[in-house]
Parts: C-alpha cells; sequence; structure tokens
C-alpha cells in the first residue's frame, strides 16, 4: 500500500494493528498515516521483506511521577482530568515484515533537527537509493524515528513533536549569530520559535564581540530594529564577528518533554505486546546534536522509564563531545550547534569530585542514573577535542585535565583519527567557510564495523575491542599548546587558539561554575601532522595529506583568526621533491614516500588488513576503502 491512502484505511489498520487491548503505560495511542513495503519489495538476507509505518503517537505524562520531576516547567503545562501532561509526536518505524526474522532489537535513531541519521551513515545511503546497501536492514534491526524538538519547521518529512507551552511564564531569549557576510539584516534562527512580547522594546539587547569569549560591547537600541528573529542594523552586520540578541518573550514551551518522548516511545517498543514488534533489546544511536541529546538523555535520568525499567541497553552517542544539550531549559534552544555553550560539569560518567565547585558526582553516576546505565561507545573526532568548547577529552579525564580517568566496564571510547564532524565529499571542493579544504576521512567505515561490535556485545555479551583514545599518559592527549604540528606554508597554527568556557549546570551547586575556563586538551600529532592515537583508518595509517580537526575561518567570511564550526583540514603532501623545496614544506613529498601507485595501495591494503583484523573495519568494506584510496592517489598526483 502507498502513503496516498485513505485516512479510512489508516483507521483500520491502527485498529487491526496496534490496538488489540488498551495502550498501556505512558503511551496512549498511536496513529498510522501511512504503511507500504519498503525498497520496492526487495528482500534482505535472513530478515527479509522490510515494511515502513509513518504516523503519530501520543503521549500522557504523569508530572507527578519522581522520574518526571526534573522535567523543566511540566507543572506549569495544562493537564487533562486526569491530571497529566499531553502531548504528540511524529514517528516512523521500518521493521521486517516477519517480525520474527528481526534480531529482537530495536535501533531507536535520534533524529538530527527532524532528519534520519542511521540510514546514510551505517546503510551508505544516498539520494537515489534510501536503504543504501541495506546493512542494517541484513543485520535484521527495527529502526524507529520519533520527534523531540518543538522547534523544527513543519515541512514534508520532518520528524517533530508538539508539546504543550508553560502558561503565562515570561522572560528573556538570548541567541548568537556569526555573520559569514556583511549584511543589513541577521536572523537568529535557534529562536525562531519565541516571538518577542515588543518587539520595540527598549530592555531588547543587542551586543557585538570579536570571538566567541571577546568582550561584548553593546549596539544602540537606536541603530537596530527586531522583526520577530530577524534583526536589521543601520550600517550593517560584519562577517566573522559574534552578535548576541536577547529580548523578552512569553509561554516557553515544555522543550524537556523531548526526552519522555523518546523514552517512553522505547519503552512501549520494548515492553508493551501492544506494539507489534518483537523487540527485547533497544539501541540508541545519536550524532553530533542528537548525540548530546543522548548524553543528557541519561544524565537527567531518562534511562528507567516510569515504572522504573530500563529503557536503552545500549547507546551509541556519535560526535558529541563532553557537551549535552540545551533542552531542558526554559527558553531552550535545542537548533544551536552548541559550540561554545554546552558543556558542563560532570563531563565524564564516573563520579569525581569537581575542583571548582567540590560537587562529587559523575554523568552515569548519580542519584537519578545509578543502576540504569547501558552498554555505551562514543566515538570522537578531532573537531569535538578543537573545536569550540565540546572538550572531548573531559570524558576520559579528570576535570581539571590533569590525569586520566579508569573507564566503567560498560564503556568503550573510540577516536576517529584525523576526521572531521562530518565527512568532506570527496573530491574535496575548493574552499570556501574554511581556510583550507574541508577533511574527507570517511569514518562511517569504522562506525559501520563498531555498529557490529556493538550488536555482539550487547546480544551475544562478546567484549568489543578495547577503547582507542589518546592518553596523558602516553603523551597522545596534550595541552593544545603543546601539539607537534609543523609550521606548513599557508597554514595557520592552532597553538594560538583560547581554551573555551564551563557552561551551567542548574543541578549542581554554583551552577556548575559556568565560566570557569575548561582544559584544552588536544591529540598529539606526528611531524606531518598527522594525529598518533585512535582508530587510523587507511587514510591516515597510509597517509597522502595531512589530516586535521580544525580549519580557521576563510578570511571572505570574516573572523580568520577563529575556528569555522565542525570543520577539519585537508593539506595533500607535495608531490616531489622539487615541490617541496620550491615551497618549503617540511613534510616529505608523496614520491619521497612511496615508490610508485601499487606500492602505496599495496600499503593501504595491509593496513585495511589488519583494522579488519582488530574488528575496526568490516571484510566487505575493504575493497571500497581501497579503491578510494587510489583515487585520491590517482588526485594528487594528476592534479
Amino acid at each position: 500500500m502507498r502513503k496516498e491512502q485513505s485516512f479510512r484505511f489508516a483507521l483500520v489498520m491502527l485498529f487491526l494493528c496496534f490496538v488489540p487491548t488498551v495502550l498501556r503505560a505512558e503511551v496512549t495511542r498511536v496513529e498510522i498515516a501511512a504503511r507500504y513495503d519498503a525498497a520496492n519489495g526487495a528482500s534482505f538476507g535472513t530478515a527479509g521483506l522490510y515494511e515502513q509505518l509513518v504516523g503519530k503517537i501520543f503521549f500522557a505524562v504523569d508530572p507527578a511521577n519522581p522520574r518526571n520531576r526534573v522535567i523543566v516547567d511540566l507543572d506549569r503545562a495544562p493537564k487533562n482530568e486526569s491530571g497529566r501532561v499531553e502531548m504528540s509526536a511524529d514517528f516512523t518505524i521500518l521493521r521486517p515484515k516477519d517480525s520474527s526474522k528481526g534480531n529482537g532489537v530495536a535501533l531507536l535513531d535520534v533524529v538530527n533537527r527532524g532528519n534520519k541519521t542511521v540510514l546514510t551513515g551505517f546503510n551508505r545511503a544516498g539520494t537515489s537509493n534510501e536503504l543504501g546497501d541495506g546493512l542494517l536492514m541484513r543485520m535484521g534491526y527495527t529502526i524507529v524515528w520519533v520527534g523531540w524538538e518543538f522547534d523544527i519547521p513543519q515541512r514534508n518529512g520532518a520528524i517533530r513533536i508538539d508539546v504543550p507551552n508553560a502558561v503565562g511564564v515570561a522572560g528573556i531569549v538570548r541567541a548568537t549569530v556569526v555573520p559569514n557576510a556583511n549584511s543589513a539584516t541577521a536572523q537568529f534562527g535557534d529562536v525562531a520559535s519565541y516571538p518577542p512580547t515588543d518587539p520595540a522594546s527598549h530592555q531588547n539587547t543587542l551586543t557585538v564581540r570579536n570571538g566567541p569569549s571577546g568582550d561584548p560591547k553593546p549596539v544602540d537600541r537606536s541603530l537596530w530594529s527586531l522583526n520577530g528573529n530577524t534583526v536589521t542594523l543601520q550600517g550593517g552586520f560584519e562577517a566573522g564577528r559574534t552578535y548576541e540578541l536577547s529580548y523578552n518573550a512569553m509561554n516557553p514551551p515544555v522543550a524537556g518533554l523531548g526526552f519522555a518522548a523518546v523514552r517512553d516511545t522505547a519503552s512501549w517498543i520494548k515492553y508493551s505486546p501492544d506494539a507489534g514488534s518483537a523487540t527485547r533489546q533497544v539501541l540508541a544511536f545519536g550524532a553530533s546534536q542528537s548525540g548530546r541529546f543522548l548524553r543528557n538523555f541519561h544524565y537527567l535520568g531518562f534511562n528507567a522509564d516510569e515504572k522504573n525499567r530500563l529503557v536503552f541497553d545500549a547507546v551509541i552517542a556519535h560526535i558529541a563531545g563532553a557537551s549535552r544539550i540545551d533542552l531542558n531549559n526554559r527558553w531552550a534552544t535545542p537548533t544551536s550547534l552548541g559550540q561554545y555553550n554546552a558543556t558542563s560539569f560532570p563531563f565524564a560518567d564516573v563520579s569525581v569530585s569537581d575542583p571548582v565547585t567540590g560537587v562529587q558526582e559523575g554523568a552515569q553516576d548519580n542519584p537519578r542514573t545509578r543502576g540504569f546505565s547501558p552498554r555505551i561507545f562514543y566515538t570522537n573526532t578531532g573537531v569535538e577535542y578543537w573545536g569550540g568548547g565540546r572538550s572531548a577529552a573531559l570524558i576520559h579525564t579528570t576535570p581539571d585535565g590533569a590525569k586520566d580517568l579508569v573507564l566503567p566496564d560498560n564503556e568503550r571510547v573510540y577516536f576517529l583519527a584525523g576526521s572531521q564532524h562530518g565527512p568532506s565529499r570527496f573530491p574535496p571542493a575548493a574552499a570556501r567557510n574554511g581556510d583550507q579544504q574541508e577533511n574527507p576521512t570517511d569514518y562511517w567505515y569504522a562506525m559501520r564495523a563498531l555498529l557490529v561490535a556493538m550488536d555482539k556485545w550487547m546480544r551475544e555479551g562478546v567484549t568489543p575491542p578495547a577503547s582507542q583514545y589518546p592518553r596523558l599518559q602516553d603523551r597522545t592527549l596534550v595541552r593544545a599548546r603543546d601539539v607537534a604540528f609543523p609550521v606548513i606554508p599557508g597554514v595557520t597554527s592552532p597553538r594560538s587558539l583560547p581554551s573555551a568556557l564551563r557552561s551551567a549546570n542548574p543541578l549542581i551547586a554554583q551552577d556548575g561554575a559556568p565560566g570557569t575556563a575548561l582544559p584544552y586538551l588536544v591529540p598529539q600529532t606526528d611531524k606531518d601532522g598527522i594525529e598518533l592515537a585512535g582508530i587510523r583508518l587507511p587514510d591516515i595509517a597510509v597517509p597522502l595529506a595531512t589530516y586535521t580537526g580544525w580549519n580557521f575561518r576563510n578570511a571572505s567570511v570574516g573572523g580568520s583568526d577563529q575556528l569555522y564550526p565542525l570543520l577539519g583540514s585537508w593539506i595533500p603532501f607535495p608531490t616531489t621533491a622539487a615541490k617541496r623545496e620550491e615551497t618549503k614544506d617540511p613534510r616529505a613529498s608523496i614520491a619521497e614516500r612511496y615508490t610508485n601507485r601499487q606500492a602505496y595501495v599495496d600499503r593501504v591494503n595491509k593496513a585495511g588488513g589488519k583494522l579488519v583484523a582488530d574488528r575496526f573495519l568490516l571484510a566487505e568494506d575493504l575493497p571500497t576503502v581501497v579503491k578510494r584510496a587510489g583515487d585520491q592517489w590517482d588526485l594528487l598526483n594528476n592534479r
């Protein structure tokens, strides 16, 4: 059946498939708008045919339940006759048509700004093939998406949530923007959902500063006007400078209910026979914004449902660093990149003493979380160590950055060496926002292998590969000022970058001491500027270029002394010794490293084979990785 089937048919299917009994727990009902065979009826290994269901899921959350009391402003939301707070969210399920052929695990893909992530990542899907090579289907997963973010605009395919507002609440909304071009206007997108109470009020403020930690200067109120979330400034906005807007607003959404929606959907899938699935375990995956969501989800205690049952059995929190997300707050801005305002104590999962506030706790070791910790993989790139305030090193060091921590048995940390936040396309495009070309290292081949390792750990108890990350004890983790990055002509050194500052945590003493400088710890490099520790894909182990997790802003977009958000760099080696001498590049040329193309490809194949043996690369992906290495050789030697 196709999406265009009538609503009446949808209701019939709902009755037949989802309401054999009265729905229990916190999910009150489910409406199916469309149900159809996936991939035009293609079969995926032993899992067979897949079907997709699209609809809306409804919840009723009990404000009196101890598990919900952490939700900010829940007591101010309207309640139904049973005293519960109601909300609804979009959802999609992709599952084997014969549930007995699945692997018994639901993979909950925490959507990123309303978008699915696991299909393009793990399945290598593209616009022409939405299910890619079908890895997740071949493994037998039921994949679940549910809305959690209130500020997602209505658009085709967006997965969003509708939450009630905290009625009668007034306050100040704040947001920043760094323009990439000089312009008379600027949109502060993070607060698009908060209409100003009085756009012309003299209490509204606009400041400007150089860089994220510069000294803010007020902009005279007579020089700018506010219309919704758009500011018009006489003289215009300057590229590369940081502008901060604040104004009064009313009735904020109870944004923290997004955590409850994800919790209750997973619990429904896992525990309720009304869900119509054969799911025994739930694995959660989140990348970037949704990885930060998962870190906050667990810190706030949402991995136990209202009946104190375990929600997620396993979690992969990807490219989140030590940050969390601005969701369970009044005037929340979850759309924000969280570059400089999302990292607060506790940083690591294990309980440690904070030398600043004196508080002792961990992100997975506090009164809300104890006894409900899942198996966890944390995967990060150089961007999460270098860029902004994500401070990934703090998930495995003490809060002062002085010592390595001993990770708990349920946790693994993997550093994807030589990568940026999201892989750039290959061949890399000419530099635009960054000063250097963007980093094309495709870490998803390692992520596919790590997914298989997590699957075996969760379902079969097979111990996953040991953590791979930079450490203080072997000097593969150092202060930023001590990184051994070479002096490459035309490349700005990252050693001069300032450290970021702590953000507030209202759940602990002193609000977590916001404004305290965070330790600036980054992966050490070799003489070519390539990171030493972590999972080193063949691009990195047998390099043709320097690959970094940082990239300064291009002069054309202003602020060239600052990093451009989320970008790394790809800085090719000189092709010959003559080129190296001509450009005064300290790095050996490609011709000096490898006798010919075949010798290079042989070394790549050998490096890839070791990764397969160590379970950091799937055997089925090795030919693709080797081919791409050959393509990179051809690109650089023929350009």
